[in-house]
């Protein structure tokens, strides 16, 4: 029988609790160096989207309230272990008149497992324009949840996904946790937001958190479209999906605590690997941010022929 009592009652404190890093002060080179935990994981690894989420966060601590960050990049290099704290070490490259640079490596066990740079710019006018929001989707409100979907089945994975996300997840299109999706599209299109409201006093009082913690959501589904496209689903036995690589651009700023419509395509897959685009509107069609990512996709069909 499945222990419910094993899940938060909030989910979202979940992101609250990975956003609180211990700040260990500059050390000999100069760096500023944090510390980082990560909850219980089903799977033993580390979120790929919580180690954005913080690195993003450490970085924005060493940065002017008046900057906010409009782009990162970042390489993922191990699997993290969840078991063990995550060591932040921020490097300040540049700070300009108007833009401040900075360079996050995430250290477990001796070793990095995540690379990443950001930006920062103090906002100034210029030109504006973007590209519209899809039209007549159905609203969140009339979508199943995960909890909906998976939380009947007493399997720890998706127990976790159903009641130890901090987002709440809800997909356009039929859902992939159990099955393909019948019409083969290399698209997806999902809501989220947090389940509860940010408000309590602490890093998410800034909009630079807002969007370390819309960089965690942006890691959910970025590479389901590809798994559409081949009629695949989560549940497939021996499918192995890993990020390699992330990239977001942030355009304006953001409150993840209201719903959020992430629109999503893959234009190509090959070699093992698949690449996910996306885009993230708010509920009245601003677009907040623009997401690229590229993933290992391992089928089994195609390990027996080599």
């Amino acid at each position: 029988m499945m222990n419910t009592n094993l899940y938060p009652d909030d989910p979202t404190d979940i992101l609250r609790s990975v956003l609180q890093l211990e700040d260990h002060g500059l050390d000999d080179f100069g760096f500023r160096r944090f510390t980082g935990d990560t909850p219980p994981q089903a799977r033993g690894r580390v979120f790929g989207g919580q180690v954005l989420a913080q690195s993003l966060l450490a970085a924005s601590t060493t940065i002017d309230d008046d900057r906010l960050l409009h782009s990162m990049h970042s390489y993922f290099i191990r699997p993290g272990d969840a078991k063990e704290p995550i060591d932040f070490v921020v490097e300040s490259p540049r700070d300009g008149r108007s833009f401040s640079v900075r360079r996050v490596q995430a250290w477990q066990h001796g070793k990095v497992i995540l690379s990443l740079s950001c930006s920062f710019q103090q906002p100034s006018p210029g030109l504006e324009h973007q590209v519209p929001m899809p039209e007549g989707l159905p609203g969140p409100e009339d979508l199943p949840t995960a909890a909906d979907l998976l939380g009947h089945l007493d399997v720890p994975v998706a127990q976790e996904f159903a009641r130890a996300r901090p987002f709440d997840v809800r997909h356009v299109y039929p859902a992939i946790y159990l099955r393909p999706d019948e019409q083969k599209r290399p698209e997806n299109i999902a809501w989220m937001k947090t389940f509860t409201p940010i408000t309590f006093d602490g890093p998410f009082t800034s909009a630079n958190a807002q969007a370390a913690a819309l960089a965690y959501a942006s890691d959910y589904t970025l590479l389901e479209p590809i798994l559409r496209q081949h009629g695949v689903a989560w549940a497939k036995r021996d499918l192995s999906v890993a990020s390699l690589d992330h990239s977001m651009w942030f355009h304006r700023p953001v409150a993840v605590d209201e719903w959020l419509l992430y629109v999503q395509e893959s234009p190509s897959a090959q070699s093992a690997r698949g690449l996910g685009l996306g885009r993230i509107y708010t509920r009245d069609g601003i677009l907040v941010a623009t997401v690229g990512q590229e993933g290992m996709v391992r089928l089994p069909e195609f390990a027996e022929q080599n």
